[in-house]
């Protein structure tokens, strides 16, 4: 500890270069930490190894912009300016097909409504039905869509956020921090909280192991005694669901103004 103390010091205080490299290797293991947790399956146009690459640009924007003098963890902080720099680049790649987006959105809609009329959250009969489809065919799009939903998630919780503990550090922590983002953000948390208490109990228990206990999909498949593809539905839907509450709530803020 009172090393790692002494390497920010030499590089905050006195532009060190070596005091630099040897915290970015000592922190460099959160990289694929990061890329793991986040559970973002390669494909053809980014790979295991692009995603770890990007964590590791995220890392070292981490390293120059950290400000030990805040008294927050460097971990902490450092996790969210990854998971932000993973973020921007596949979004940059715009590797999702326009397929999946629309049935993304088609399923969000639809889960919106359903629960509208119904007064509850729709089973996923009642979603398919509403969709025209059979249950295989709705999970096959939970299936197809969940990488999206991953992205989806990530982008209502700017990094940087407090988010409910779904993300890292608070706004005040973030050097760049802004009062009146901050208050946005803070709106947004208070939402959002409300939104998972409404899940239904197996995709809230999904979404609190994932993003507050870090769990891995694996792991909760476990917990859940399930197999991993249908606990990446039950987390796939349940951010569907959150991601269309959170945007009626903005349209209906839309149409009152």
């Amino acid at each position: 500890m009172r090393e790692t103390s002494n390497l920010w010091k030499r590089y905050k205080s006195q532009m060190d270069l070596e005091a630099r490299q040897q915290i970015i290797l000592t922190y460099a293991y959160l990289a694929k930490y990061v890329v793991d947790r986040m559970s973002m399956r390669p494909t053809a146009v980014v790979s295991y190894d692009d995603l770890v690459a990007h964590a590791i640009v995220g890392l070292i924007d981490a390293v120059e912009k950290f400000d030990p003098s805040r008294g927050i963890k460097f971990e902490t902080y450092a996790v969210s300016r990854i998971r932000g720099a993973i973020l921007d680049a596949v979004k940059s790649l715009d590797w999702i097909p326009r397929s999946v987006r629309a049935s993304e959105q088609e399923l969000r809609r639809v889960l919106v409504n359903l629960e509208a009329e119904l007064g509850r959250p729709a089973t996923d009969g009642e979603a398919a039905a509403a969709m025209g489809i059979n249950v295989d065919q709705l999970s096959q799009i939970l299936a197809d869509v969940g990488q999206s939903a991953v992205l989806s998630l990530e982008n209502l919780m700017a990094y940087g956020e407090e988010g409910a503990q779904l993300t890292g550090p608070s706004a005040q922590s973030n050097p760049e921090y802004d009062p009146v983002l901050a208050a946005e953000l803070t709106e947004r948390k208070r939402l959002l909280a409300r939104a998972i208490e409404s899940l239904p109990e197996r995709e809230k228990l999904v979404i609190s192991l994932y993003y507050q206990d870090g769990l891995t999909l694996k792991e909760i498949a476990a917990v859940l005694g399930v197999t991993e593809s249908r606990a990446c539905q039950l987390h796939s839907k349940a951010v569907v669901r959150l991601h269309g509450k959170l945007e009626r709530h903005t349209e209906l803020l839309l149409a009152a103004a």
